[in-house]
């Protein structure tokens, strides 16, 4: 009778390991949630079978489909830094855990810094890099516990300056700054993914003047397909992080 020899493991250096199953997406707090990017991200959680955690200025049941109609919701202005640490800790208090955070809330003001008025110039960074600092020391208690993930969304205005945008580019170098900082102070607890992304069809062109919202034959991506990266980035395996993703339409002007 001829006997099988029992399988063993491959002693081939080049033999690849097998492939180690995705993570899954969790409980996860996105900032702007009642639009745009941020509302693309929640329902893409909601899709996969997550629990998003809405965070913005307006409510965001008052905006978004079914899908979310139900899902936890804090309403605060991220420019009120102090109430936006609170609302925070609050939200995740009442979701019990916190896998992941998406920091997609943001805004903006156009125009040369001489002619923004101060407390419009201001705004623009304390929502978007202020805000983005007070939302993720907020939640930094239940990431470590769930050794959870951030995706912080910068911009290409983040790598490359553009005139009339000093606020918005301040912002968002900030951003990628902060976030390459607590990538490296936070490693092993905490993942850090920089979202960086090129222009999207949202509606946040729409309070522009004319000057400064895209023309007639822009490229811009739809929000769903920069949320389907996100979802990647929140789902790798424990110990793969995906650091920083540039998505952008195949056109981009500002980037590199």
């Amino acid at each position: 009778m001829t006997r099988t020899a029992p399988a063993r493991a491959s002693t081939d250096p080049s033999a690849s390991p097998a492939p180690r199953p995705p993570r899954s997406v969790g409980t996860v707090l996105v900032t702007g949630a009642a639009s745009g990017l941020g509302r693309a991200v929640a329902s893409a959680v909601a899709a996969v079978g997550g629990r998003p955690l809405l965070v913005d200025r307006v409510d965001s049941r008052d905006a978004v489909g079914p899908e979310l109609a139900a899902a936890p919701t804090a309403v605060v202005d991220l420019a009120d830094t102090r109430a936006a640490e609170q609302a925070v800790a609050e939200l995740a208090a009442r979701a019990g855990t916190l896998d992941a955070v998406v920091t997609a809330a943001g805004t903006d003001r156009c125009g040369r810094i001489s002619e923004v008025p101060g407390p419009e110039w201001d705004r623009v960074v304390e929502v978007n890099l202020l805000g983005t600092a007070a939302v993720i020391r907020a939640a930094l208690p239940r990431l470590r516990e769930s050794r959870g993930r951030v995706v912080t969304v910068a911009s290409t205005l983040g790598l490359r300056a553009l005139s009339d945008a000093s606020a918005y580019c301040a912002s968002k170098f900030g951003v990628i700054g902060l976030s390459r900082a607590l990538a490296a102070e936070l490693a092993g607890e905490v993942g850090f993914t920089t979202l960086i992304p090129g222009g999207m069809d949202t509606a946040f062109f729409d309070d522009r003047t004319e000057q400064y919202r895209p023309g007639p034959d822009a490229q811009l991506n739809d929000p769903r397909e920069v949320a389907d990266a996100v979802l990647y980035a929140l789902t790798r395996s424990p110990g793969c992080e995906v650091r920083e993703m540039v998505i952008c339409p195949a056109t981009e002007p500002s980037w590199p």
